[in-house]
């Protein structure tokens, strides 16, 4: 049996979670000093912190000035979902999924809002729909980026600029990370645990002026929960919008996401985040070109996530299909890594192929990508090597 060369050198953060992410370089609890603790949200002082984080999102992603920003409960889920219940039915829908994610979007509009007129355009792990034959005419929902499945959107192309219809993107592990072309989506939605490592179960509402001019002149038909409304007497609710709730919001996290984007303003804003980002994806680039037994996930190289970065085994020593085998060396490499303190969560979502999946986001350390990987290698022959001696 082979001796593996264990690694020296251990990543400084071990956390690699797709969420919630890893923190900000330099993070401490001492950033949260500044919290209004014991406060309302809605007096003068919580409503300014959360105006503070709305104008600040807007700035650092350069959304449109006649865009509204708000934020809202129940993370990215309950985001989306708010822009589905509230939108969704004027129109033929087509509804694009290739990961976890996409395929709920598809049993909410189908299984849950029952609307007739819907196109699915569903595709395996590792593939993108044909985004050529998405009638953008027709209201569109999909994710930006597949963070079970590591493929992203490449670009808005596919996006007429005069098209009739909305685009509801989902795009929680995408903004901050990605370019997003604005005037290309209607609705997009986010969660702060993902790309500048913020807290759980907040969530952020952007609607363009077409969404608004939808909201207006157009009631859903289904009862709508009191979470879910935004508009009041025929015209959009603007408390929101304004800072202003619709349920309580904790301000130890709203504190937290403002340490997260004062750093992103000062380590240069969003270019320097996506600069830091697709570094982490060139590192794994580079690792998986002279490494046997891993290859991404996606099928093309332009639909990577630099985010949520999946690779699989296709290691010689399994059949072809025995997905079971490769899961079981992939979590109990996982658990070594856990037990030497080096990474934490690589395995990819449990509804996903067996896979590995690294966060590539901004927050986490090039430095430390390339040191996870090196003690990935070594984890992963080391139990492979277990599992052949077994089977001798």
């Amino acid at each position: 049996m082979t001796t593996l060369q264990r690694p020296t050198s251990k990543p400084g953060n071990p956390c690699f979670s797709s969420g919630p992410c890893a923190k900000r370089p330099g993070w401490s609890l001492d950033g949260l000093k500044g919290t209004p603790i014991g406060r309302s949200h809605r007096a003068a002082i919580g409503v300014k912190k959360i105006q503070e984080v709305i104008d600040r999102s807007k700035a650092i992603l350069g959304m449109p000035k006649d865009y509204r920003l708000a934020l809202v409960p129940a993370s990215d889920t309950g985001a989306i979902e708010m822009a589905m219940w509230s939108l969704l039915g004027p129109r033929g829908v087509d509804v694009l999924s290739w990961e976890v994610f996409g395929k709920f979007w598809v049993h909410d509009v189908t299984k849950q809002l029952k609307l007739k007129d819907v196109r699915t355009f569903d595709v395996p792990f590792g593939a993108l729909p044909d985004l050529s034959k998405v009638d953008t005419d027709r209201d569109v929902v999909f994710t930006w980026n597949g963070t079970t499945s590591g493929v992203k959107v490449p670009n808005g192309d596919w996006i007429k600029s005069d098209r009739k219809g909305l685009t509801l993107c989902d795009a929680t592990s995408a903004v901050f990370a990605m370019d997003i072309p604005w005037n290309k989506l209607d609705i997009v939605t986010w969660s702060w645990q993902k790309v500048l490592g913020g807290e759980a179960a907040h969530g952020m509402l952007a609607l363009s002026p077409r969404a608004v001019e939808r909201l207006e002149s157009y009631t859903p038909p289904w009862p709508m929960p009191k979470i879910f409304r935004i508009t009041k007497n025929g015209k959009i609710f603007e408390e929101p919008f304004e800072a202003k709730t619709i349920n309580t919001p904790s301000m130890l996290c709203v504190e937290d996401q403002l340490d997260a984007l004062k750093w992103a303003e000062s380590i240069g804003g969003l270019p320097a985040l996506l600069k830091r980002s697709a570094a982490n994806l060139k590192t794994v680039e580079d690792w998986i070109s002279r490494t046997g037994w891993a290859e991404f996930l996606p099928e093309r190289a332009d639909i990577r996530s630099n985010t949520a970065i999946c690779f699989k085994v296709v290691d010689p020593w399994f059949t072809a299909k025995d997905n079971e085998s490769q899961l079981k060396i992939i979590k109990d490499s996982e658990k070594l890594l856990e037990k030497e303190g080096i990474a934490y969560e690589v395995a990819n979502h449990r509804d996903s192929p067996a896979s590995y999946r690294l966060w590539g986001g901004a927050t986490v350390e090039t430095a430390d990508i390339k040191s996870c990987l090196e003690w990935i290698n070594w984890a992963y022959l080391s139990v492979r090597s277990q599992e052949q001696a077994k089977a001798a």
